[in-house]
């Protein structure tokens, strides 16, 4: 009997425990009243002789919460400053799942203050939070632990924590049990937000049970979303997506979900089996329908199938218009910048790949590069590309760097060789591809014009060294200019230890870009 109570008693004040707020200062009064109360309650209560009655003062006291814990979630939604969250995590009675979701709004609210984000790991607030998350994380649901991942890398949760590590363990845990939009939302938070290897190996085993359980995905809704998310990150789910045929479900696809997939494939540069059907039934969709939809979104299309080479002369006509682009140019929002940039990889294609396009094209002072083409942040390799140039040019007149076309596209470097291989002035001669070109004079015959494009990280297909769509149709369009293309891709640039191997491998790269084009 006595071991009975003294277990009854360890469970009660456990629970006590759990409710009563960490690290406050008051934490060991409430404890002692909490549990007071509830031993009180139980031996005084007529069933308590009963095994159920043990969480019987508990289940009473949750009885009254529903009205409390959604006031709570409703603060948690509203609140429009870090402060806010933070006082209502140090302030009252959380449960796991109220201090996931301040975790994720708090994500949302410093995605764009990272000098911020320092500042809160060393909140003690948000410790507590972090605390009372990983000693419930098993009580965090499905779908708030899909966002909850994410969030914490975003908000740079150092890769050695417990808690980040308890996150992540509890997500190999579940990954039986998650549905499937779900496994599809944490292997794109790996992915972008995280390039730590153990986020990457969690990512692995995400794909691999992606790739598994493809066979579950019911819907075109879904379909597309997990194209959209993850299908770059992995050739083999990106094939048995296309079987679950996109042709055959193509006809009862609804626009705004065709149009996804129209996009996805463009941000791949996925071309599915059965693209001629596929894109004659965008094509005929497309036709009728291009005209009344949102601005931003007929020009994303028509950049679409630009990419995938699919862009008819209809298409290309219906957002060069002038009456159409006019609404573009001088654009100050950052959206109408990005959809002139593609409005002026449209022009080109019109211009650079379908000799036959009777116009129109935006007007010449349009194509002209804006200051802000070339207001970039410059990244490592870009640094140390333009450095190892200057040096291998030895004189400025000899090329030029950072190269911005009238095309939408940025070179690194453009250099012009002579049939002998010797570097000409560059300036002297007429570049057809500047909007206001310089020169004057004919490039002897003979000569060749190189044109120096890094590749990032960034900018190829997950795990691949497949570029995405959009510098896919970067290449493709200097090389339709007439340059030879000089690729400076990440990983082999990363192999390059000294200067001197640096030197040597640019040289090499030119003479290979040139014995190619000879041998053709």
């Amino acid at each position: 009997m006595a071991a009975h109570l003294v277990k009854r008693c360890t469970c009660l004040l456990r629970e006590a425990a759990r409710q009563a707020p960490a690290m406050a200062p008051v934490g060991r009064l409430r404890l002692a009243w909490v549990a007071h109360r509830t031993l009180t309650s139980s031996a005084t209560s007529p069933i308590s002789h009963f095994p159920g009655s043990l969480m019987e003062p508990v289940e009473k006291k949750r009885a009254f919460t529903p009205y409390i814990e959604k006031q709570m979630d409703h603060l948690i939604k509203k609140a429009t400053r870090p402060e806010e969250l933070l006082e209502l995590g140090g302030s009252h009675d959380l449960d796991s799942n109220q201090a996931a979701m301040i975790l994720i709004q708090l994500s949302h609210l410093l995605s764009e203050k990272p000098e911020d984000k320092a500042l809160l790991i060393q909140d003690a607030h948000f410790h507590q939070l972090l605390c009372l998350l990983n000693s419930q994380i098993a009580s965090v649901w499905h779908a708030t632990l899909s966002r909850l991942l994410g969030s914490l890398y975003a908000l740079g949760i150092p890769k050695t924590s417990k808690e980040l590590q308890s996150v992540e363990q509890e997500v190999r845990w579940r990954m039986r049990k998650l549905k499937y939009k779900q496994l599809a939302l944490l292997a794109e938070s790996c992915a972008t937000l995280s390039q730590e290897q153990h986020s990457q190996e969690l990512l692995a085993e995400l794909l691999m049970h992606l790739e598994r359980r493809w066979t579950e995905i019911e819907d075109s809704h879904t379909l597309v979303t997990v194209m959209m998310k993850v299908g770059h990150l992995s050739e083999p789910l990106m094939n048995r997506l296309e079987d679950k045929h996109v042709l055959n479900r193509a006809q009862d696809i609804a626009l705004p979900h065709l149009c996804s997939m129209l996009l996805a494939f463009a941000r791949l540069n996925f071309h599915p089996d059965q693209e001629d059907q596929f894109f004659s039934l965008v094509h005929e969709k497309l036709g009728s329908e291009l005209p009344g939809l949102e601005p931003a979104l007929q020009v994303d299309l028509v950049w679409a199938l630009c990419v995938l080479q699919q862009a008819r002369e209809a298409e290309l006509q219906a957002v060069l218009h002038p009456e159409f682009h006019i609404q573009f140019l001088g654009g100050k929002s950052q959206k109408d910048q990005n959809t002139f940039q593609k409005l002026l990889h449209i022009n080109a294609t019109a211009l650079l790949e379908h000799p036959e396009y009777s116009g129109p094209l935006l007007p010449a002072s349009a194509v002209a590069p804006g200051p802000s083409a070339l207001d970039r942040k410059v990244t490592p390799l870009q640094k140390e590309l333009q450095e190892t140039l200057k040096g291998l040019l030895g004189s400025a007149d000899r090329g030029s760097l950072e190269v911005a076309t009238q095309y939408g596209w940025v070179l690194d470097a453009e250099v012009l060789l002579d049939s002998d291989g010797e570097f000409l002035p560059v300036r002297d001669f007429v570049a057809p591809h500047l909007a206001q070109p310089t020169g004057s004079q004919s490039p002897p015959p003979g000569s060749k014009r190189l044109a120096f494009l890094r590749w990032e990280f960034p900018n190829f297909n997950s795990r691949s060294k497949d570029l995405l769509g959009r510098f896919v149709l970067a290449r493709r369009h200097i090389l339709a200019a007439g340059f030879l293309i000089v690729d400076v891709p990440f990983y082999e640039w990363l192999e390059l230890k000294s200067e001197w191997q640096k030197g040597a491998y640019l040289k090499d790269k030119m003479r290979k870009a040139v014995a190619e084009e000879l041998a053709k």
